[in-house]
Formats: structure tokens, C-alpha cells, sequence
């Protein structure tokens, strides 16, 4: 298994605001992609009574794990962060790689990759690092966020002393907070008395996912609320749909006939009766405590793993991406027609920029993405689900979340017709829509009534809509990305850079080093001194080379589907390693790691496990080239005539010239990365 490493937050603030100045994007993530206020459009929403600046949001997973993944989620325009799910089992053995969006969507990883421990300094990092890009004004008018914790599977874990310290801690973080205030560098010390939140969270979203006891969650729901103290919404799985309806609507209507759903997702989940049946009883008990609860549709589905993607030893893989959308929109609909309007919804199925304005428009919130992200594109695609929202707000005259709702399928008048107004504030309603007035002044009082109707017809007028269409069907999401038959190599690639985007941790990076051939020597100790030959060259024809930082790579594989050539960036590309300790505990990953020495730069090399180091002092043209079994200093530009030192047999520069440009190229004055900021922050030298 590979871990993924916490980046500090020095590295973190270093990393952000370089980018910003130098390059005007953050954690790759360019600034034409941001999403700001829209003039004359409102997009906030209330969850949980919370007001937020917009109805979207990263569903917890691979989005909001680490900080870096959070902001480029909340950059994106994501205000409900609902983050990755923790459990007490946070030291699981997951196999890699684990996301396959070849076509639609499949993985096999569980909750948190981080201990909780480190998963609270995480989200503590990301809230910090929000707050100082409101203060520099990055984006503007939309403030208000809401970060949503998630936990699961079992009562046991969740009242367990270390996840109940974790929630507390999400509750009160100020002790994390000040911590963490004295590693904002220098340069960005005008941060540090910001007012950061320390109630980072107080609503919270139960996974009922990976073998949760149905029995169970009407009393973890009931604990969070009662003993914990804070809002409370249950995510429910695609298997409430029932075996028959699930099965005739997957693998006949969209026709995923590969997929099965095995027997025990049916047998070990909720059914709809101990569903209906909790909700009803919890929203009660919510009501009494002045608490607020909901639900969310859905988990990812269950189904045998049939592919050869994943380890042979993952007998399920879990579902997600378009073909999730509809069977989640029947469960919506079905739930309404049980509770109306009673209970919030929050979604995330399958959402993409053409369907996220007709979720909105279901009175959703939050809307949520996860799959969608793992897209070419990644984050950026956000920017265009708000593009397409409010294109259609101002088609409508909408200048408004609710009011959108009322117009959006056109069920304005049928849902104001059962109201029951008088005569006299029903035309004047009415009036209002056929000349674009004013329907909150029209309706007064009723208007919050009128919402929660349009609401329940929008929502039944869609639920036809999408069982009646074909953008769902497997047909539609057949054509895996294209491969052009050639195999990635350290260096030069296409240089398409789908492989920076698509990775939710900005593990993937860009270098430059200039074209050209550098020859390769030998370098052999004789009698009468050193004697050199050439055994080829070094020849680099792309200006850009592409890097992996590996404390922020899970090896997931996203970036290996999406890659036009084989072997996967991931594992061919150039690795670097933040620190010693992260190089020495990966003895089987290939890779760099950059130390500053006294007066210049350590790099320390593995190439097929074979570790070799290079030294460059701060003046002087000499360098030092060590490994085992040598020990040289000799001048780059003329090895052979200036070589001394010790070596067993031959040595081979080839690991020499590819450490020497390497070096060169991820520590340049314009290099903005996570290498490059490390060392910035590593203090004094080694």
C-alpha cells in the first residue's frame, strides 16, 4: 500500500500564493477557472438552516482528503465540503490502483487514507488556507461555506473515544488553529491573526455504506443528534430500490448488462420499510432536540467486479457516474412521494454540467460531484456547471435560488394552483410570473410553501424525464479514452497534461528543461588515472517534462485511464519525495528527494532501486556523484579531465545527467511546485 503524506501548511501557503503570483492559478488549478459572484444572481442556499453561498459541493471522496484537494474543491465553487468519510479503522490495507473511470465509474477504496488524527489537521489546514484566499480577495461574494464532516460504519466505531475526539475536535479546533498559525511563513505573516474558524463543523453526514448494520443507524443518527449535539443527515444506498426494480432498471433499461449487483447488498442494506420507518421517527426526535435531519441519495452501488482494472482479489467494486444518476433521481422521487417535502435532500449521483441546473432546480442542497471530477479537466469542470446555472437563471429571470426552483420546469402556476390562496393573491402571484415581477412580494407569506411545491413537481416531471432518456444508457458511455499504442518513458510524452488536472491531490506536475542532446560517459579508474567513454546519449525533445510529488499520490490510477500512452505517469514519470523519510520508506517506488546542504543542494536518486547522490555546492563548478561502491567530485562540463574520488569498476553518468537536469529544472527561480516549495520552507540547512 502507498501512503499518502500531509503536505505542512508552510508548504501548503508557499505553494498557493507563488502560484498566484507567478503563474495566476492555484495547486494547478488556473484562475479563469475560479468561481466568483455572478452579478445580479443570488446562488446561496440554507443547509441546515446555514446559509451558504452556493448549492454545490465535492462529495466526500478522493476531492476532500487532503487540504489542497479542499480549496481546489472550494476554487471550483463548492460550499458544502462534505468531507471524505473517517471510521475508527483508518490504518486499512487498500489496494491500488483503485479508481477506473475508463467510461463511467468504478472503485474500491473505503473512507480515509489519513489517520483521523491527521485527518483533522488536514481539514483545519484547508479551512486556514480558504480564509487567507478570502482575505487576498482571490474570490469574492461567496463567503459562506459549510464543511460537512462524514463518518461511518458501525456504532461501536462512532462512539469510540478516538472518532468522538475527532468530532469534538471538528467542533472546537481552536488548539489546531493556533498551532498551526506559527507555520504561516514570513512572507504571508500578514495571515496570521486572521480570525480562522475553530468550529470547523457541526453538521455531520452518516455513510451507511461498507456493511453498516441497518439496525444500527436509526441509533447512530440518534446518538449524533442527542449526545453529540449537531445536524445530522443519513446517505442511503441505490439498493433501497429493491432487487427486481434496481436490477430490470440497470442492466435492462440503461443496459449495463455486465454489471451484476451481488445478493448480499440486497440482504445486508436497509429495505425501504426500516427506511421509511427511521426517517420518519428521527426527523421527530430532530425536531424535538431543535435539531435538523435529512438524507442523501446515494452511496455508490455494489457490483461483482468483473474487471481486470482492479486486484483479483477485489471480488466488488462500487459504481458510480452516470449510470448512478437515475437509479438515485427514482429514489429521490420515490422518497418525496413518501415525505413530500419534509425532509432536505442532499444528492450526488452521476451530476455533470448537464444535469447539475435540473438538481439545483429539485430543491437539492447540497449538490455534490465526485466522478465528474476524475474527468479530464478535473476541477475546472465546476467553473462550466456554474456557467450553464446561472445561463439559465437569467433565461428564466431568475435572480435567485428559490425563485429558479418556482420557474425552472415550468410548474409555477401548478404548484401555486395547490396552495390555496385566495382568489386575489393567486392572480396576484400569477400576474407576477407572466410580467417577471417580484414572486417573493407577491406571494408574501406563502412564497416558502409555493417553493417546497414546485419542488415536488419538478421533481416528479424529471424522474419521467430522465427514465425516458438515453444519456444514461451504457450505449452513451461505451468509447474508453483513446490510446495511441505507445509506452510512457521518463522523459517526453505527449505533453497533453490531462494527467495534471484529473488528479484530485495535484500529485501531477510540470517541469522545463530546455531541448537537447547531452552525451553519456563511462568513467573507468586505471593505473595512470581515469579514462572515459562514451555509451550514448541523453536526448530530450519536449521544452516541458511532467513529475509526480509522491507524498500526494495514492498511485489511484486516474491519471494512467486518462493518459493517452501506457505505463501510467504515476509510475514511469519522475517521483519526488517531500522529505528523506517519505524516500526511505518507499524502498519500492523510484524517485528523487532535494535536501539543502550547506551552501547548496543535495539530490538523493533511485533508479531501479539502485540509490545514487548528487551534490552541488553553492559556488564552484564541481559536484559530487556518490553511490555504492564510488564516491567521485568531478566538473559537469568535463568529467573525465577533472574526475577524483573512489569507485568499485565502471560507473555510468546516464543516473548523473538525468539528476543533474532534473535538479536544475524543479529548483529554477520560476518553478512553482511542491518540491520546490518544501525546500523553501525547510529552514536551516542539513
Amino acid at each position: 500500500m502507498v501512503d499518502l503524506v500531509p503536505i505542512p501548511l508552510g508548504v501548503l501557503c508557499t505553494r498557493l500564493f507563488r502560484e498566484l503570483a507567478l503563474k495566476r492559478s492555484a495547486f494547478d488549478l488556473p484562475q479563469k477557472f475560479f468561481v466568483q459572484a455572478a452579478p445580479g444572481r443570488d446562488l446561496s442556499v440554507s443547509f441546515h438552516g446555514r446559509r451558504v453561498a452556493t448549492p454545490f459541493g465535492p462529495a466526500a471522496g478522493p476531492h476532500t482528503q487532503m487540504a489542497q484537494n479542499i480549496v481546489s474543491s472550494w476554487l471550483a465553487g463548492g460550499r458544502v465540503i462534505e468531507l471524505k468519510t473517517v471510521q475508527i479503522k483508518d490504518r486499512l490495507e487498500l489496494s491500488r490502483p483503485c479508481i477506473d473511470v475508463e467510461t463511467v465509474g468504478f472503485n474500491v477504496e473505503w473512507s480515509q487514507e489519513l489517520t483521523l488524527e491527521q485527518s483533522l489537521e488536514e481539514y483545519v489546514k484547508a479551512a486556514m488556507l480558504i480564509e487567507m484566499l478570502k482575505a487576498d480577495g482571490v474570490v469574492t461574494g461567496l463567503d459562506e461555506t459549510v464543511f460537512d464532516m462524514s463518518v461511518g460504519y458501525d456504532l461501536a466505531g462512532i462512539r469510540s473515544e478516538r472518532v468522538r475526539a475527532f468530532m469534538a475536535g471538528m467542533m472546537d479546533a481552536s488548539a489546531v488553529v493556533e498551532r498551526l498559525r506559527a507555520e504561516i511563513p514570513d512572507e504571508w505573516a500578514r495571515f496570521r491573526d486572521l480570525a480562522f474558524p475553530t468550529r470547523l463543523s457541526d453538521t455531520l453526514t452518516l455513510s451507511t455504506f461498507h456493511g453498516c448494520p441497518p439496525e444500527e443507524i436509526e441509533k447512530i443518527a440518534a446518538f449524533l443528534l442527542e449526545e453529540v449535539g449537531i445536524d445530522v443527515i443519513v446517505k442511503l444506498n441505490p439498493t433501497l430500490l429493491g432487487r427486481e426494480q434496481l436490477t430490470t432498471l440497470l442492466r435492462e433499461r440503461l443496459g449495463y448488462t455486465e454489471l451484476t449487483v451481488p445478493d448480499a447488498a440486497f440482504d445486508k442494506d436497509a429495505t425501504w420499510t426500516q427506511v421509511t420507518g427511521f426517517v420518519d421517527r428521527l426527523g421527530l426526535l430532530a425536531d424535538k432536540l431543535g435539531r435538523r435531519f435529512g438524507v442523501k441519495f446515494s452511496n455508490t452501488l455494489v457490483v461483482n467486479n468483473h474487471k481486470s482494472f482492479f486486484a483479483a482479489a477485489e471480488t466488488n467494486m462500487y459504481l458510480s457516474g452516470p449510470p448512478l444518476h437515475p437509479i438515485a433521481i427514482a429514489l429521490v422521487d420515490r422518497f418525496r412521494k413518501e415525505f413530500g417535502d419534509r425532509f432536505p435532500i442532499s444528492f450526488s449521483a452521476g451530476i455533470d454540467e448537464g444535469n447539475f441546473s435540473d438538481a439545483v432546480a429539485l430543491g437539492l442542497t447540497p449538490v455534490t460531484v465526485c466522478t465528474n471530477f476524475l474527468k479530464p479537466g478535473g476541477y475546472r469542470r465546476g467553473y462550466r456547471f456554474f456557467q450553464v446555472l446561472t445561463a439559465r437563471m437569467a433565461e428564466l429571470g431568475a435572480d435567485d435560488i428559490d425563485t429558479y426552483v418556482i420557474k425552472a420546469f415550468g410548474k409555477a402556476e401548478a404548484a401555486l394552483d395547490t396552495l390555496g390562496l385566495s382568489p386575489e393573491q393567486t392572480a396576484a402571484c400569477k400576474a407576477a410570473l407572466t410580467a417577471g415581477g417580484d414572486l417573493r412580494a407577491a406571494a408574501g407569506s406563502a412564497f416558502a410553501a409555493w417553493v417546497s411545491a414546485a419542488r415536488l413537481l419538478n421533481t416528479t416531471a424529471y424522474a419521467a424525464q430522465v427514465a425516458a432518456s438515453t444519456r444514461y444508457n451504457a450505449a452513451e458511455h461505451a468509447t474508453p479514452p483513446k490510446k495511441i499504442n505507445s509506452n510512457l518513458v521518463l522523459f517526453d510524452c505527449l505533453t497533453c497534461d490531462k494527467c495534471i488536472p484529473v488528479c484530485p491531490n495535484d500529485a501531477n506536475f510540470t517541469f522545463a528543461i530546455p531541448p537537447g542532446e547531452t552525451p553519456i560517459e563511462r568513467l573507468m579508474k586505471t593505473a595512470d588515472g581515469w579514462t572515459a567513454e562514451p555509451i550514448g546519449t541523453l536526448v530530450l525533445q519536449k521544452p516541458r517534462q511532467i513529475g509526480t510529488f509522491a507524498d500526494a499520490c495514492n498511485e489511484c490510477g486516474t491519471c494512467d485511464v486518462l493518459c493517452p500512452e501506457d505505463g501510467g505517469p504515476y509510475l514511469v514519470k519522475p517521483m519526488f519525495f517531500g522529505s528523506r523519510t517519505a524516500f526511505d520508506d518507499a524502498p519500492r517506488r523510484d524517485g528523487f528527494v532535494l535536501e539543502r546542504i550547506e551552501g547548496g543542494m543535495r539530490m538523493v536518486g533511485r533508479f531501479a532501486g539502485r540509490v545514487v547522490r548528487l551534490e552541488v555546492p553553492g559556488a564552484g563548478p564541481r559536484v559530487r556523484y556518490a553511490g555504492e561502491g564510488f564516491d567521485l567530485t568531478l566538473d559537469p562540463a568535463d568529467p573525465a579531465g577533472t574526475v577524483e574520488g573512489t569507485a568499485e569498476g565502471t560507473i555510468d553518468l546516464g543516473y548523473f545527467r538525468i539528476m543533474e537536469k532534473i535538479l536544475a529544472a524543479v529548483t529554477a527561480p520560476q518553478a512553482v511546485n511542491f518540491v520546490t516549495a518544501g525546500l523553501e520552507r525547510a529552514g536551516s540547512p542539513a
